[in-house]
């Protein structure tokens, strides 16, 4: 997948809401959507008085979307098509997917700051996965997986303190982790109610529907 270089800030200022996506930094002053929450680029602050067209608003949706998750255009568009076969409501199932992603279970357990630094994580092979080492962010993880990091990466600091933070902060109650053994295990598939982001699912499905 293409990888974003750019500064993540502008994402947030583009989708006019934080993403969350530099882990600490978007709870403190430093975030700069705290500072400008405008559009990024010269005419940002003329951007906010632009009425969007109902294709503009679900556009808006899926890249939003798209962003949180860090997930490409062709990526996106597998996970609806996959959703729309599930049985179900569409765009829960679309959610649900995305939520089942390796790299987001990893981030949601409390293991990294932020979804980018989960996807490195699991990248270069930190986690195991029911006793097997898996490489894959998009891997979709299913009910009483067990998810472990490896013995030699549990000294690390920044991982001590990104648990600590997350315990803090609570777990989503689909999934449950073990801080003292540095293992998670995945309870339930995530529901509906599990997913706090103000997404517009819908818009999403209207929009590869159309």
């Amino acid at each position: 997948m293409a990888r974003y270089t750019a500064a993540r800030c502008r994402l947030c200022r583009r989708e006019g809401m934080k993403l969350f996506l530099k882990g600490e930094r978007c709870y403190t002053d430093a975030c700069a959507f705290e500072r400008r929450s405008y559009p990024p680029g010269q005419h940002g602050p003329v951007q906010l008085r632009v009425k969007l067209s109902d294709y503009g608003i679900r556009l808006r949706e899926k890249q939003k979307v798209k962003r949180i998750y860090g997930v490409s255009e062709k990526q996106m568009r597998k996970y609806y098509d996959m959703a729309v076969n599930m049985p179900g409501q569409a765009g829960h199932n679309l959610l649900q997917l995305l939520e089942r992603r390796l790299d987001n279970v990893v981030y949601r357990l409390g293991f990294a700051q932020s979804r980018a630094q989960a996807r490195q994580m699991v990248n270069h092979g930190f986690f195991l996965v029911n006793g097997r080492t898996v490489d894959i962010p998009s891997f979709l993880v299913k009910p009483g997986d067990v998810i472990e990091l490896k013995v030699k990466y549990r000294s690390n600091p920044q991982i001590q303190e990104n648990l600590e933070v997350r315990v803090q902060r609570g777990l989503p109650t689909w999934l449950e982790i073990e801080v003292e053994n540095f293992r998670g295990r995945v309870k339930s598939l995530p529901t509906r109610e599990d997913i706090t982001i103000p997404i517009h699912e819908s818009y999403i499905i209207e929009f590869y529907s159309r």
